[in-house]
């Protein structure tokens, strides 16, 4: 029964290819790290146990590829997520500028039932590499200011500000999976009741 107790949370990572989004999933995960790049093939997947408030969930991460060829499985992978980890280089102006499109892309696939108010968390890695003052933080804050996303900054190398962003989505996640799970259960409630008062409205004894 403690199984079905724990919230099952997806987590979608994307970001422009070479942002370090499978590293820094591996790291939270893993506590691993690895300078050999890679790119990811369609989408990975991994899972770890956490605590958020009181309750235990299972965080569920799904690590998107970075490029075109492999946007039209969006759809498929975005649906039913509840929180989405937007990932730029902070040494990248074009991953940085590339963020609208990532967002606006993950919701026209996602088609989230409350668009507005979907949970969103940036993060800007590579802190470690000394040009990383191409974006700066205050560049990066105004422009989650104006999403209404949160936003952290950090590096998968040097395993720093890690767990923070996946900690936020994953308590952004939570909230969205209650208030959607709450409403889907009143909605099958009152369908549950209609027949009933039906009949009653229809009996001629």
């Amino acid at each position: 029964m403690a199984e079905w107790n724990k919230a099952q949370l997806k987590v979608i990572l994307i970001g422009s290819s070479g942002v370090g989004k499978s590293s820094f999933m591996n790291q939270f995960v893993n506590h691993r790290f690895s300078s050999l790049y890679r790119a990811t093939v369609g989408a990975d997947f991994l899972s770890k146990e956490i605590t958020v408030g009181h309750r235990l969930v299972v965080l569920q991460i799904w690590d998107t590829a970075g490029t075109e060829r492999f946007q039209s499985l969006g759809s498929a992978l975005y649906r039913g997520a509840h929180c989405c980890l937007l990932l730029f280089d902070v040494t990248s102006a074009a991953s940085f500028s590339a963020l609208s499109t990532w967002l606006q892309e993950f919701l026209l696939q996602a088609d989230p039932p409350d668009p507005t108010n979907f949970p969103f968390v940036v993060v800007g890695n590579k802190t470690d590499l000394e040009n990383r003052e191409v974006v700066s933080y205050k560049q990066a804050v105004t422009w989650c200011q104006e999403v209404g996303a949160e936003y952290f900054e950090g590096s998968a190398k040097d395993d720093v500000n890690v767990d923070k962003p996946f900690y936020a989505a994953a308590k952004a996640a939570l909230q969205h999976y209650k208030k959607h799970t709450e409403e889907n259960i009143g909605s099958i409630q009152m369908l549950s009741k209609q027949p009933e008062e039906t009949r009653r409205e229809s009996c001629t004894c």
